[in-house]
């Protein structure tokens, strides 16, 4: 049984979830299962759903501590991390300089490029771009991606210019700023990050197109597998990788690396997440489990690190 926390030390707990992105259902989903783990911790747990009046509901809430589990948006952009810092309250997860660069999938990847950690080449995409030479640029297939957004809303694969015109206007509605990026055929992985551990890999297999919202969220055939079968060197490789790609953009506490290899059996990162999902087919639980830690267990070193962090 899961020892229960500190009430003292941690204080008035408020769950920050829902919100008013994209990801709203998926943020729902997470901060309730927070909540009742929080709950079997006995910790002193408020329910904060964020709505528009995000200021207005932090304030009346009058919390010590913030477990944000508010995916996309302000959760994980930045704003909401520099609201709690200004309101003195310490936050799970990631700081405000972070946050802003992790989200932006751009920001990300023009830091790695810049310190020749391997992500696929990509191509800021605008409306009087030739789509043409753009896609034969990446190879002569590409996926196309909101910057800002995440749970793979806005994505798209293109294999042609009129398909590539198309879905960028498509992704233009979710973000002013769209990219494309070359489409890697391999296998995808997934890798944990819980304050100085690196969890296990788990190699994701779905029947879609690509690893999408349906498969991520709503699928029951999506295959996730841990131990992933890599060899122990690959195995190493995959786990120095990813413990870079998240340090290298200041992210702390805990979060989630992406990553799928080329045809050669290189990985390449994809992105990182700050505010993972903490839901029945979330990935940190899964990865966490397979590291010999309860759901309860992984909440509670969440909090205990946002503690001690800030």
């Amino acid at each position: 049984m899961m020892k229960k926390l500190d009430s003292k030390k941690i204080g008035r707990l408020g769950v920050l979830y829902g919100g008013v992105s994209a990801e709203r259902e998926v943020s729902l989903e997470s901060g309730r299962a927070i909540i009742d783990a929080c709950t079997r911790l006995g910790v002193n747990v408020v329910d904060v759903e964020v709505g528009e009046n995000v200021i207005e509901t932090i304030t009346a809430a009058n919390i010590d501590l913030a477990f944000i589990a508010l995916h996309g948006g302000i959760g994980e952009d930045g704003r909401l991390q520099s609201l709690l810092e200004m309101m003195d309250i310490p936050y799970t997860g990631s700081a405000v300089q972070a946050s802003v660069v992790a989200m932006n999938k751009l920001f990300s990847k023009r830091i790695w490029q810049g310190i020749n950690l391997p992500t696929p080449r990509f191509k800021q995409l605008a409306a009087g771009h030739d789509f043409e030479k753009v896609l034969e640029s990446l190879g002569g297939s590409a996926i196309v991606k909101p910057a800002n957004e995440g749970s793979s809303i806005g994505m798209a694969i293109v294999q042609s210019a009129a398909e590539l015109q198309k879905a960028f206007e498509q992704a233009s509605e979710y973000d002013q700023a769209v990219f494309a990026e070359e489409l890697l055929k391999g296998a995808e992985y997934t890798v944990g990050i819980l304050n100085d551990e690196v969890l296990p890999a788990i190699k994701l297999e779905t029947d879609n197109i690509f690893y999408d919202y349906e498969a991520k969220y709503l699928s029951d055939d999506t295959r996730y597998i841990c131990p992933c079968g890599l060899s122990s060197s690959k195995e190493s490789e995959i786990r120095d990788l990813s413990r870079w790609a998240f340090d290298s953009l200041g992210c702390s506490g805990w979060g989630r690396v992406d990553l799928m290899m080329d045809n050669d059996e290189n990985f390449k990162v994809l992105e990182v997440n700050t505010v993972p999902g903490m839901t029945s087919h979330s990935l940190v639980p899964m990865a966490a489990k397979a590291a010999g830690y309860l759901f309860d267990e992984l909440v509670a070193k969440i909090l205990i690190s946002a503690t001690v962090s800030k």
